[in-house]
């Protein structure tokens, strides 16, 4: 997944609004961060390994003059977590030298990698971000055009913030898989300076309002000239990541016009009425579980309890790269009131990936004596990996892959499931169909993709953040 963020301004300190951009998409990525900053064209790079707060301080941003940055925040799905492969990764070309931040994934990296290396280019890195970095340093055409050519060879998701020349760029896929919004903030002489995110809620920290989405296909420039924009390649098929409506996005963001906070209140509404059971308490899996167990509840009329704590001191276990660290981070993260004894519980969570999290969570809760587990999940079953960016694992560690919805009960050992439908899912989002991504849940792909379904197996090597 990753954030990116993006902003040029010549009388703000660019390298302390994009700490606190990459503050409010801490959620997006939590394994690295980096600030690239442009201060006359000299090009200085801060990244590390760590959390946004771990790798800068007062004194780091001190030293990150400019009038234009770029962050991101890195999440590892099948590539190496390692720190040639944080971002925002630099390149230097023929052409120019370019810093380069990217949330989504390549399906075509190694095509490109043997052809830079055909040309003669030495890559030092593993990742597809290299790649399309590559591609533009070494274009001696103008910028944009270098860019759109660039964008005209790759495959995949990508929403790209780059740095050069003294520009700020912005650029997205022409499926728009991944978010990328544009902001503005009024500047003291009634100017606007333009800022670049993965989600609104980057804009709301530091004072910027929204303007609307980067186009799928589209580039965008901001310079000294202000913000200009070229439509690079045809839009596609429209194809946002619904997952990110049902779990990845901070839930005060806005995606397509659509709330994200709103969207996840409906599908437990919905799911309400496709699933209802007599039930004492309805209680979420926090955080991502709870406005749709608002929403059930609402709908069921059945009183809504917080009946797990979670520590907030523990990372999101979905996007630990390591099943170890992400099973062990289960057992660290939650703990039952003693409320739900004797109990018969609803609890509602987004989405089963490989069961291990749920399976857990049942089994705390049957310790903690409650009378019966109802899972209720706000999604569908999740049936086939992302090749987009996030980590859905290979096929055969999908729990539901393979599985009916009474073998997915018995693995978890809940004393009843029912997912969403997926036009339950649909219709909460306020989307066409059409206008999304649901891959992981129907295996129709919007681009094309490797006909293994095991990512572990596949001959390219798909590094996404």
């Amino acid at each position: 997944m990753c954030g990116v963020f993006g902003i040029r301004s010549v009388e703000r300190d660019v390298a302390r609004l994009s700490y606190f951009g990459l503050f409010a998409l801490q959620h997006r990525g939590q394994e690295a961060a980096g600030i690239a900053v442009s201060d006359r064209g000299r090009l200085t790079v801060l990244r590390d390994m760590g959390l946004v707060a771990q790798v800068f301080d007062e004194e780091k941003l001190q030293a990150l003059p400019g009038e234009v940055a770029i962050g991101h925040t890195r999440y590892s799905t099948t590539g190496a977590n390692a720190w040639a492969n944080v971002q925002p990764l630099v390149q230097h070309g023929r052409a120019r030298t370019i810093a380069l931040g990217h949330n989504g994934n390549l399906t075509n990296t190694t095509n490109l990698r043997d052809g830079l290396s055909a040309d003669g280019i030495v890559l030092g890195a593993t990742s597809d971000t290299e790649a399309i970095a590559a591609l533009i340093a070494d274009d001696p055409s103008p910028l944009p055009l270098a860019v759109a050519q660039a964008m005209a060879k790759l495959e995949g998701a990508y929403s790209i913030v780059a740095l050069s020349e003294g520009k700020l760029i912005g650029f997205r896929d022409p499926h728009g898989i991944r978010p990328l919004a544009i902001g503005r903030l009024t500047n003291a002489e009634g100017g606007i300076d333009w800022v670049l995110a993965s989600e609104t809620c980057a804009f709301d920290l530091i004072g910027a309002v929204y303007e609307r989405d980067v186009r799928p296909g589209e580039v965008v420039v901001i310079d000294e000239n202000g913000l200009s924009s070229t439509q690079a390649l045809p839009e596609g098929r429209q194809a946002l990541c619904i997952f990110e409506h049902v779990y990845f996005a901070r839930p005060d963001s806005t995606l397509a016009g659509s709330e994200v906070h709103g969207v996840r209140v409906r599908m437990g509404e919905r799911l309400a009425a496709e699933a209802p059971v007599a039930a004492d308490l309805v209680m979420p899996i926090p955080d991502s579980g709870t406005p749709a167990a608002v929403g059930y509840s609402r709908a069921s009329g059945i009183p809504y309890s917080e009946g797990l704590i979670k520590n907030r001191y523990v990372g999101r276990t979905f996007i630990q790269p390591d099943d170890v660290l992400r099973q062990q981070g289960i057992k660290m993260k939650f703990n039952p009131l003693a409320e739900v004894a004797g109990q018969r519980l609803v609890i509602v969570d987004d989405s089963i990936v490989r069961g291990s999290t749920m399976r857990q969570l049942v089994i705390m809760l049957f310790e903690a004596r409650a009378a019966e587990v109802h899972v209720r999940v706000s999604s569908p079953p999740i049936v086939s990996p992302c090749f987009y960016g996030i980590d859905m694992a290979d096929e055969e560690q999908l729990a539901a892959a393979h599985r009916s919805v009474e073998q997915m009960r018995e693995l978890i050992g809940a004393t009843s499931l029912h997912y969403l439908s997926l036009e339950g899912m649909q219709a909460a989002t306020r989307l066409p169909e059409a206008s999304v991504c649901r891959a992981c849940f129907t295996r129709d792909y919007p681009t094309r993709v490797p006909e293994s379904r095991n990512l572990a197996k596949l001959r390219f090597e798909p590094i996404a953040r």
